[in-house]
């Protein structure tokens, strides 16, 4: 293996920030993952898992390291009695993945349609939206443990999940590389319509295709500028920056007393550690803060569709969209007392959390 060296790294996320990577090597198979890690750990490099470049802001100085891109691609299919379970490479693109389980009419993740990015992120971030999360479907993670240099398995039980967080992203942040997810999906099922504004977009009594749904999924992301369109400025970003906010029912009137409105909410989950409590809107939060649509700060922005998105509206550097985000997150803390989580991996920063 001979990585690259000095590799740009603003080109291989969505933002369209950030230095190079002091090495670069992509993986296309599970031989070149241990490789790699053997590679940066005899050395003593750091290394970092790249995926699809959409949850990663990148230093303007780069990352003295190793940068691992996973491109492991293709899907196995196990037919079940009562269920598909397709095993998607790590380097599959999961737009890709959602569009074949919908062309097999298998239901599970078709409210994820148009979520930009790879398999292999899907598990560390729990990704979900539109009232699906990853979790209620995933069925096994395979991954390359770093500590102990082999191969490792792991049930959905195993993973830790929760709102925006796993073991991947969390207690064991850095350990494992990805290779593979196991989605059980289910054939001829029907249709997840818990979200409210999906709900609005289909006549009450409609039973809608999974097809019809993804298509109604990505028609709204596209309305807020989320879903990857070359040349649309909106688009230069990393989705949602800011996590929603879980709190308990009583500080949703606390915030509502501040602001002479009630916050849009929504339950935090059934079954999960926040059950009981509800999710704030971020964006409703933000704009009440006094940030709208469009605000910028130089090269940095929000963006003109959604207040979630922070965009680069040209040149912009890391440090523009940080100053940004803290001037944002330090708004909302001194109207309504909560404090914004990110929800954007940050690489190469001398403190890579929020």
């Amino acid at each position: 293996m001979i990585p690259e060296e000095n590799k740009p790294l603003a080109p291989w996320t969505t933002f369209g920030i950030g230095g190079p990577a002091r090495w670069f090597v992509r993986a296309a198979t599970e031989t070149d993952v241990a490789v790699a890690a053997e590679w940066a750990r005899e050395r003593g490099v750091p290394l970092f898992v790249l995926g699809g470049g959409s949850n990663l802001l990148v230093a303007d100085a780069g990352f003295d390291g190793l940068v691992l891109h996973v491109r492991l691609l293709g899907t196995h299919v196990v037919r079940e009695a009562s269920a598909t379970i397709y095993q998607f490479a790590a380097g599959d693109e999961w737009d890709d993945c959602v569009e074949r389980s919908i062309a097999d009419n298998c239901a599970g993740i078709e409210c994820l349609a148009g979520i930009p990015g790879t398999v292999g992120g899907t598990p560390v971030q729990n990704v979900g939206a539109y009232g699906q999360e990853v979790s209620s479907c995933i069925e096994r993670v395979r991954a390359f443990d770093l500590n102990v240099r082999a191969f490792v398995e792991f049930s959905a039980a195993e993973c830790g999940f929760a709102y925006r967080h796993s073991r991947f992203n969390t207690a064991d942040r850095g350990r494992y590389v990805v290779t593979r997810v196991d989605y059980r999906l289910m054939p001829d099922g029907k249709p997840d319509l818990r979200y409210a504004e999906l709900q609005r977009t289909f006549p009450a009594d409609a039973i809608p295709s999974l097809r019809e749904v993804a298509d109604a999924v990505r028609s709204i992301r596209r309305a807020k500028g989320m879903l990857l369109v070359e040349g649309d400025p909106d688009c230069r970003s990393a989705g949602s920056y800011f996590k929603n906010p879980v709190v308990c029912r009583e500080r949703v009137e606390e915030i509502a007393s501040v602001s002479g409105k009630t916050p849009p909410s929504f339950p935090a989950g059934a079954g999960s550690e926040h059950e009981g409590q509800v999710k704030l809107s971020a964006a409703w939060l933000i704009e009440q803060a006094g940030f709208s649509k469009g605000y910028a700060r130089g090269a940095a922005g929000i963006s003109s569709r959604h207040t979630l998105a922070l965009i680069n509206r040209g040149g912009a550097k890391a440090a523009e969209i940080l100053m940004l985000a803290d001037e944002i997150k330090t708004g909302v803390e001194a109207r309504f007392g909560l404090r914004l989580e990110m929800e954007p991996v940050l690489l190469g920063f001398e403190n890579d959390s929020a």
